[in-house]
């Protein structure tokens, strides 16, 4: 009796599942090839195709997508709560780029801008929804990513945001939590700031040392995977001293540079726990940095009046993602921070040791 009670009761909510879904009436787009579940998101399609054509050269996590998701986080963080929360993801980077990209913090990006200007142009939509649009798209090409949310409806910027808002590789950590806590009506706690840094583990320097360009953030940069938060931990690295780059430090895998906040971060003790407990929890990185990136990539902005198409979004290649040290390293070589868990105890990846290579532009403006 129990069972036929239970298999009734199963049979109901399959019923409801089904009619639910037939209420949500999809649009058929434009286009004659694409569906929506808002016709506000059909245009979404050909943005998307062109820029993982014509950009990201066929889909590929290169280093015009690195740059893509580097720029939603210089438009978005430019917001102070202390100031009136002004600003924020509003596209003012590109509207006023040659305000903006002159800022310290944003050196690099103008070539960035000017490559993704003619996209904004061609395809009558906005600059803030486009930043936060390409830069989603852009991590759906990176191996072992998640699936970002994308809104559309963003704010258009009407002036420059202020200088200052953008924290730097050099700042000390109190100064890089407090401008994120100021960031916005409800700001970030000290672990959402690790959730963000996330972004490092697809990431690569241009301008921090100008003679290196291209130099990654760790050993997989074209990977969405942990070893970023693997390879920070490790020790045998020294700040860079006279001949050096400011935010640059030595790191122990060859080819791969650390910036210094992010040494930093992952031992000082409001912020080393949370980074050592990204070391191979692939389900981890994937929930925090959905989380940090929705934020970031609303701020200033009022997500019930906006429109939900993530459905646009590619889904990311699925990695099995085992986070070992780099040929010759082992747990010998982590510099432990965390005083409440023992570094997790991984293996080594085979062979010798050889220089990680350089993640090189495809495009130039």
């Amino acid at each position: 009796m129990a069972f036929k009670s239970l298999a009734a009761l199963l049979a109901v909510v399959a019923t409801f599942q089904v009619s639910n879904a037939a209420l949500t009436k999809r649009v058929a787009c434009p286009d004659g090839v694409n569906t929506a579940t808002n016709a506000a998101c059909c245009s979404l399609f050909a943005v998307r195709d062109d820029i993982q054509k014509n950009l990201f050269n066929g889909g590929q996590c290169n280093a015009e997508a690195h740059e893509a998701l580097r720029l939603t986080f210089h438009d978005a963080i430019a917001i102070s709560n202390k100031a009136g929360n002004v600003g924020g993801a509003d596209g003012s980077i590109m509207l006023f780029s040659e305000t903006e990209t002159a800022f310290h913090a944003n050196i690099g990006l103008d070539e960035v801008v000017a490559i993704q200007k003619p996209f904004v142009a061609k395809h009558n939509i906005t600059a803030s929804d486009f930043i936060q649009f390409a830069g989603a798209v852009a991590v759906s090409n990176c191996p072992g990513a998640p699936r970002l949310p994308f809104f559309l409806g963003r704010k258009v910027a009407t002036g420059p945001s202020p200088d200052g808002l953008v924290p730097e590789p050099f700042h000390p950590v109190e100064q890089i939590l407090d401008r994120f806590a100021d960031a916005g009506p409800e700001g970030f706690v000290d672990v959402e700031v690790v959730w963000a840094l996330s972004a490092h583990t697809i990431a690569a320097a241009n301008d921090v040392d100008p003679s290196k360009p291209g130099v990654p953030f760790d050993s997989t940069p074209s990977v969405f995977d942990t070893q970023f938060f693997l390879e920070t931990q490790l020790r045998g690295t020294t700040f860079v001293g006279t001949g050096g780059h400011q935010g640059e430090v030595e790191s122990a895998v060859k080819g791969v540079m650390r910036l210094q906040s992010d040494h930093l971060l992952a031992r000082d003790t409001r912020t080393n726990c949370e980074w050592q407990s990204f070391v191979n929890n692939h389900d981890k990185l994937h929930d925090r940095f959905i989380d940090a990136w929705l934020k970031i990539s609303l701020l200033g902005n009022d997500q019930n009046t906006m429109i939900d198409c993530s459905e646009v979004i590619p889904v990311p290649a699925t990695i099995n993602d085992v986070a070992k040290f780099p040929p010759s390293l082992t747990n010998n070589n982590v510099e432990q921070a965390c005083a409440d868990t023992p570094f997790p105890t991984l293996g080594t990846q085979p062979g010798a040791a050889t220089a990680v290579p350089p993640v090189k532009r495809n495009l130039k403006a």
